[in-house]
């Protein structure tokens, strides 16, 4: 069998930087489909972009055999996050997905894909098909979901005509028809003879991988066959907090409606939820969860059109976004990408004080508190570590604590374990249910119900208009 990649006692470093990997030995063949798993800052993402050339082989030997150009050329990463010369979130703030854009500062999904690509429309309508994001062609790239953001980066990928594709989490924010359909789509690709290396979680392989290698703390503790890996997947096991009932309510919704273009989002949505109580909002993508949690969250200006009270009061009455945003705590996959300022992972999660993402001076009590924070969630060693370098998962993380900080009112996680392993999750969902205060709220969102706190105990669920 032809050697696609091999890499032989490899010692692989950043440019000008420290030594990643010592003894490095994998070699992958032709037929062989491989995944990369292991625990939040093991080296998974580091690794990929080691097989795309970008670091620096201090010793050993590391090929690409069987390639027909340089692996620059020849090979595509799909990751969480688009930030080229194609797109930049950098360039774009948060409330713009919900708002008016200048024609100058925006750019459409079709646009995107062809950015540095010479294609045809038939090709660019071929491929946007197989993805299901045609009907999304004239829609601008800001306005696109989580997942509908994954789908257009593969499509931009494949428009590259590559030999080789590497997807970092490519079934973070999809809803399980959604991974079904990729994982199908990904076989088809296979089949076709497009080779694929992703990077997933242990318990997420889809059966169409041949090989696994994992590592923990930037070492290969298992490489070989999918067939012989079995990886230990770790749950809580902890006793929630009790919670407040039939208390005060914070969020009243009558007959919302929201809509885009004609296109119906949410349609006479009524939901009532109290001081104290913990929901999980569930629903397939496209139902309406983030347009939702945005009008709660101040960012959408639908908000003003419609009969929504929070604490009390009609949304519009004369409160600032920022009245309404010092009471709540927020995280989610659509936020983690516009938060691009170049602080360290300290200074990132301190922003949630004030609830900004530039650097604002914090008390020696709230030093103090992120410190404790940190220390719980065992990140010390990355504190003056830039965020933009920490690993995806190490990103989400810092993030979660910023979402918590300061002891909101409403805690609004929207899919808050994207990209962490089972150990990071567990202990997560512990902080969750034993470490909020019994007056604080909860609005929990997922794609895997397993995910959910046990200290959840009511439900809305939201399906496709």
């Amino acid at each position: 069998m032809n050697v696609l990649m091999k890499c032989e006692s490899g010692v692989v470093s950043r440019f000008g930087g420290d030594v990643i990997f010592r003894d490095l030995n994998w070699t992958i063949r032709e037929g062989e489909t491989w995944a990369i798993v292991g625990p939040v800052g093991s080296g998974k993402t580091t690794l990929a972009e080691m097989i795309l050339g970008r670091h620096r082989l201090v010793e050993g030997v590391l090929q690409w055999p069987a390639l027909n150009r340089l692996p620059a050329d020849a090979i595509r990463r799909v990751s969480f996050k688009e930030e080229s010369r194609a797109f930049s979130y950098s360039k774009h703030y948060y409330q713009q997905r919900f708002n008016f854009i200048e024609p100058d500062d925006d750019i459409s999904l079709d646009t995107f894909l062809r950015v540095d690509r010479v294609t045809t429309d038939a090709e660019v309508q071929r491929i946007a098909e197989q993805l299901g994001i045609a009907h999304l062609l004239a829609l601008s790239l800001i306005k696109l979901s989580n997942g509908q953001m994954r789908r257009a980066r593969l499509a931009r990928a494949l428009l590259a005509q590559p030999e080789w594709i590497l997807l970092d989490e490519p079934f973070m924010g999809l809803d399980s028809q959604g991974r079904h359909d990729l994982v199908e789509l990904l076989r088809t690709l296979i089949q076709q003879g497009i080779r694929i290396t992703l990077i997933t979680r242990p318990e997420m392989l889809p059966d169409w991988v041949t090989h696994v290698i994992a590592l923990e703390q930037q070492h290969v503790t298992f490489q070989g066959e999918r067939s012989a890996f079995h990886p230990e997947v770790i749950a809580s096991e902890v006793k929630p907090i009790p919670v407040a009932t039939l208390t005060e309510p914070i969020i009243e919704l009558t007959n919302v409606n929201v809509a885009y273009g004609g296109k119906r989002i949410l349609h006479d949505l009524n939901w009532t939820v109290r001081r104290g109580e913990r929901w999980a909002l569930l629903g397939p993508n496209g139902a309406g969860k983030t347009t939702l949690l945005s009008l709660i969250a101040g960012d959408h200006p639908q908000a003003y059109s419609n009969d929504l009270k929070l604490w009390g009061r009609q949304r519009g009455s004369g409160e600032s976004i920022w009245d309404i945003k010092r009471k709540i705590g927020l995280l989610s996959p659509e936020f983690h990408l516009y938060f691009t300022e170049p602080l360290s992972a300290f200074d990132a999660a301190s922003t949630g004080f004030h609830d900004v993402l530039v650097q604002r001076a914090i008390t020696d009590e709230q030093h103090a508190k992120l410190s404790q924070l940190f220390t719980t969630f065992d990140l010390m060693s990355l504190a003056d570590k830039r965020f933009t370098r920490l690993s995806t998962g190490q990103q989400r993380l810092v993030l979660l604590l910023r979402a918590i900080v300061k002891s909101p009112q409403l805690l609004i996680l929207d899919e808050p374990f994207q990209g962490l392993d089972s150990a990071s999750i567990a202990r997560a969902r512990e902080w969750l249910d034993t470490e909020l205060s019994s007056d604080q709220t909860l609005i929990f969102v997922t794609h895997y119900e397993d995910e959910i706190p046990q200290c959840v105990t009511k439900t809305l669920r939201l399906t496709s208009p």
